[in-house]
């Protein structure tokens, strides 16, 4: 008989939601026993949804942290900043951590947090969710199995979204480093991550990188238009328009994310309050965003190979990864959101297609299926005690990580880091 897992989630955001919805789906194999949530709504929310008894839900971390160990796991999913502390503090309860990528907002916390977890010999699973897609084991499978002889280059594209970048980056929860992160750290350590992990078992040894925060500022500001978006005079010819991005998505019947984030009732009435007086209705240009809105990075490693990484935010695909594999005998092609790999071999000049389906019953949808993956994943390897079934460890999470600040470095300082 499998053993059911308990977890108590820390933070009851869109991902902490998202990951507990494994135990409404298989509820033989996981239990929500306990949230930790300041704001009351997402806090209740997630208390009915899995009939969470009064005495173990909390609106502070710390109170359950007080307690005696009453779970199996702790779901680490508060804001980038607020990763390290619960962490550590649940690890040394004894708690298995889920935690929402990035692992931690400087280096320092990213080894404390591997350091305190290996130390207390508790698993760790970080949500690089992109490792678990199908799309992402066949290149890896591909790679591995030699039809591309070495690896030469890989080149892999991250298409933001013109209106997603400007919901998170500009006037959401990413949009100033000071209280979240740098916008690389943010959106693209999965992509880092992905480069490092296809190149492996190769170390990396050189990186360079360059980007700037361009057109989301005061100096690209029309001429006539409003500080808010409901009363602009030229909103009509704006595609960053708070109106487009979330009134109009009402209308359409779309409750989801985004505008399931700017409020917990997503009707007209309660859009239009929203966007009146808090940040999601303010002009893209009259923002405090600090945050790169494209950046740039080149990567070295120890035979000679190279790799690029670009994110992007002016574009309409909306983080429909694109990847090419150059190899001396082949070359592989991916459009994430197509779910083909797309294979050419050299010698034969033949082309091969490998279909990157996820199951039709996949529960979780985020990420194309992979939060589903993922929870699998980490579930099962908490149920059975094997850290293995957990592809996104401590030591490989916490080496992309590092390369992801040296790449900041790199643009910030105008210089190429050697590693």
């Amino acid at each position: 008989m499998v053993k059911q897992v308990t977890a108590v989630v820390i933070g009851a955001g869109n991902r902490g939601d998202n990951y507990a919805e494994f135990a409404v789906h298989f509820p033989d194999r996981l239990k929500i026993v306990g949230v930790a949530e300041p704001r009351k709504a997402r806090r209740t929310k997630l208390q009915n949804r899995h009939k969470i008894p009064n005495d173990k839900t909390f609106s502070d971390w710390v109170e359950v942290a007080a307690l005696p160990k009453f779970a199996d796991c702790a779901f680490i999913t508060t804001q980038d900043r607020m990763h390290k502390e619960p962490v550590v503090a649940f690890a040394k309860l004894g708690y298995h951590i889920l935690l929402e990528k990035p692992m931690a907002t400087t280096e320092e916390d990213c080894k404390e947090i591997v350091s305190t977890c290996k130390s207390e010999g508790v698993m760790l699973g970080v949500c690089h969710v992109l490792r678990y897609m199908p799309q992402t084991l066949t290149i890896k499978k591909l790679i591995a199995s030699g039809a591309i002889g070495d690896v030469v280059n890989i080149q892999l594209l991250e298409p933001i979204g013109f209106w997603h970048f400007a919901h998170s980056y500009v006037r959401g929860n990413w949009h100033r480093e000071e209280d979240s992160s740098f916008s690389l750290l943010a959106k693209a350590c999965h992509d880092i991550d992905l480069v490092n992990h296809w190149m492996s078992p190769h170390q990396c040894k050189k990186v360079s990188s360059f980007g700037s925060l361009m057109h989301f500022r005061k100096e690209d500001k029309p001429q006539g238009a409003g500080t808010r978006c409901l009363d602009c005079a030229v909103e009509h010819g704006c595609p960053y328009s708070a109106k487009k991005i979330y009134l109009d998505s009402v209308k359409r019947g779309n409750t989801g994310w985004p505008v399931s984030v700017i409020t917990d009732t997503p009707d007209i009435e309660s859009v239009t309050d929203v966007l009146k007086t808090g940040p999601y209705g303010k002009c893209v240009y009259e923002c405090d965003n600090d945050v790169v809105s494209h950046q740039v990075v080149n990567f070295q490693y120890s035979k000679g190979q190279t790799a690029s990484v670009t994110m992007v935010a002016f574009s309409e695909d909306i983080c429909d990864r694109k990847v090419r594999v150059f190899g001396t005998k082949g070359e592989l092609h991916c459009e994430f959101g197509q779910r083909v790999v797309h294979h050419f071999d050299f010698l034969t000049k033949h082309k091969q297609h490998y279909s990157c389906e996820v199951e039709a019953d996949a529960k979780l949808k985020g990420h194309g299926g992979a939060d589903g993956l993922l929870m699998e994943s980490f579930i099962d390897a908490v149920a059975s005690k094997d850290p293995s079934l957990i592809q996104t460890g401590p030591e490989d999470t916490l080496a992309s990580h590092l390369l992801v600040f040296a790449a900041e470095k790199a643009r910030r300082l105008d210089t190429v880091i050697l590693l």
